[in-house]
């Protein structure tokens, strides 16, 4: 896909500011306006005729990507918060289930660190309230989860690495 990728670059007319990929899902920073944004999308089309993009354009400065929401500011800097997509149900292994307490422990451990990684700090208490009304939903008890979220206080947060390809053109 690297390849494939500066491939795709080098040849365009127009090039993004920036092009991120993680796996199958891309983020581009286009700076050239949205009406040549389509004739972007139509060469990248035209390279290879087993590899076909398709585009999702912010909406009120929001862009889904990965496991984020990414919201761009008025100084032009981005925010970060944790999206779920329109058909998320907040299911997760109830804790009435016959399942080792570490495994629900674990249910619990990993929304927070998650939240920890994926969120900017104005957002984390909001993100903190949503995941133990959806944790309560599912049986956990007020005791569990704050005994797990004073565990989480003492996990590092560790940047979140993206391969990214920087390009000033």
């Amino acid at each position: 896909m690297e390849e494939f990728e500066q491939n795709a670059i080098n040849t365009a007319i127009l090039k993004p500011k920036c092009w991120f990929r993680y796996v199958d899902d891309t983020f581009v920073i286009w700076p050239h306006g949205s009406h040549t944004l389509d004739d972007f999308l139509q060469h990248l089309n035209n390279i290879h005729p087993n590899i076909k993009f398709t585009m999702e354009t912010e909406n009120n400065n929001e862009l889904p990507f990965l496991d984020t929401l990414i919201k761009k500011r008025v100084d032009g800097k981005f925010n970060f918060t944790l999206y779920r997509k329109p058909t998320h149900s907040n299911r997760y292994l109830n804790a009435s289930s016959h399942h080792h307490p570490s495994q629900q422990n674990a249910v619990i451990k990993s929304l927070i660190i998650r939240s920890l990684r994926l969120t900017v700090d104005e957002s984390r208490e909001d993100e903190l309230t949503n995941i133990k009304t959806a944790l309560h939903q599912n049986g956990y008890s007020s005791k569990q989860i704050n005994r797990v979220i004073k565990d989480c206080n003492n996990f590092t947060k560790k940047p979140t690495t993206l391969r990214m390809n920087l390009r000033n053109h």
